[in-house]
């Protein structure tokens, strides 16, 4: 099978290497026939080592090694780059703390050419559409969560639902049409800026729903400062919007 007939599924690394083994067999137990990137930022657990050696005796697993803690949008983009530069026909990313599950990556690429329908440019792992949901938050959390996605969706006229999550499975083909240099995004409103942008090259969405779970091993990378970074991030945009500029 070409590249041009195949998924770039990627994920991107910082001391996951409590989550990593247990994760890739899941994923490649999901879908043989897709490709696993991981990205990795020099973890110092020897996450990316691990990636090296498995790599070594399959493959369908590449690494790509980053000098350090980059951003998450800028690992995102450094993925989409593998598969554009490679001719793969699909591009998924998702995380790599099991949050994602791998259980949902068929349902996923499955839906980008639905049958009896026109296929769709970006498929989303959806937590805010019927039959998705999130397993072991807090109402503090999930109160949050869905307030910044009315507060994207509003500002920035966008359909999705779920316009935060990152599990996600895009067309490379609308990738290769997007200036990546241009993006105010270096972390995660990278995924709220990917939609605006993909939106306003006339891209079709669809979502299917999964379930979120906490991680249970290692830590979350997320904090307040890059909170509040995505907000304002949302809100630059919001203005393009509103005056063109």
């Amino acid at each position: 099978m070409s590249n041009a007939d195949k998924t770039l599924i990627s994920i991107a690394t910082y001391n996951e290497i409590e989550n990593l083994p247990t994760l890739v067999e899941e994923i490649l137990r999901y879908a043989p026939e897709a490709d696993l990137l991981v990205i990795d930022d020099n973890s110092p657990d020897g996450t990316g080592r691990w990636v090296d050696e498995l790599a070594a005796r399959d493959k369908r697993v590449h690494c790509l090694h980053r000098s350090g803690k980059l951003g998450l949008g800028t690992a995102i983009m450094a993925g989409m780059k593998y598969a554009m530069d490679n001719g793969y026909r699909y591009f998924l990313n998702m995380d790599a703390d099991f949050s994602h599950h791998p259980r949902y990556l068929p349902a996923l690429i499955g839906a980008m050419e639905p049958s009896g329908a026109a296929p769709v440019d970006l498929v989303i792992g959806s937590r805010y559409v019927a039959g998705g949901g999130v397993e072991n938050w807090p109402f503090k959390r999930l109160a949050m969560s869905r307030a910044v996605n009315l507060y994207t969706r509003w500002l920035l006229w966008l359909k999705p639902r779920d316009a935060s999550g990152g599990y996600r499975c895009y067309r490379v083909e609308k990738l290769a049409k997007i200036d990546f240099s241009n993006f105010y995004s270096r972390g995660y409103s990278f995924q709220q800026e990917m939609l605006w942008r993909l939106k306003r090259l006339g891209c079709r969405f669809a979502e299917v729903p999964i379930l979120f779970a906490d991680r249970v091993k290692g830590s979350s990378k997320i904090n307040m400062r890059e909170a509040r970074r995505a907000l304002a991030v949302i809100g630059r945009l919001a203005v393009t919007n509103w005056t063109g500029i």
